[in-house]
């Protein structure tokens, strides 16, 4: 005799998908949005939002989470390693600055909201291919080894989130950032 569980659970997956994307795009406009204003936007009522997320930081979480997750999977999908550095560092940035631009105000809430050392360690499998990557590139001698590893990558990470906010605030196109990234990193990783 068939079960309803597994419509429920197509619903409940639909649901949690409509919850995280009206979130993202609310986020989108530069602010956390309050439970209620999530509820009424994607249409979910407020005892089933709250069912799967119980707060605003649990569901800021889980929108983070998936946005560094869709990340990793696309940075692990480049194989970088078939590449040399510089290549592999130039495909880099232009495969994922269209992520990191369209997540670049969800950036700036959690790290208002969760601040920037949480926001780090969510970002730990992203870090781990640009460390690959340098690690790869001082081995072949294309990438400077007169600086610790972790601190080229935590470099890396800044100049990017710094194009992401000159965007933000106007000072650069979303469509300039990817050319003017890889000149910078470039400069900053070589020998």
């Amino acid at each position: 005799m068939p079960t309803s569980t597994p419509k429920r659970r197509a619903d409940a997956e639909r649901n949690i998908e409509t919850i995280l994307r009206t979130t993202h795009e609310l986020m989108a406009r530069g602010v956390l949005p309050s439970m209620s204003e999530v509820a009424t936007t994607s249409g979910i009522g407020r005892v089933t939002l709250y069912s799967h997320f119980p707060s605003r930081e649990a569901l800021l979480e889980e929108v983070l989470r998936r946005g560094i997750a869709h990340t990793d999977e696309v940075l692990t999908e480049l194989e970088l390693e078939d590449r040399p550095p510089a290549e592999a560092l130039a495909r880099m940035v232009q495969e994922t600055w269209p992520i990191l631009d369209r997540h670049r105000r969800v950036r700036t809430i959690a790290l208002a909201e969760i601040g920037p050392e949480a926001l780090r360690r969510q970002h730990d499998a992203a870090f781990q291919h640009v460390g690959r990557l340098v690690e790869r590139g001082r081995a072949t001698g294309d990438f400077r080894t007169d600086q610790p590893v972790d601190w080229l990558v935590a470099t890396f990470y800044a100049i990017l989130h710094a194009a992401a906010d000159e965007v933000d605030a106007g000072r650069l196109t979303s469509a300039d950032a990817p050319a003017l990234l890889i000149s910078t990193l470039l400069s900053t990783l070589r020998p």
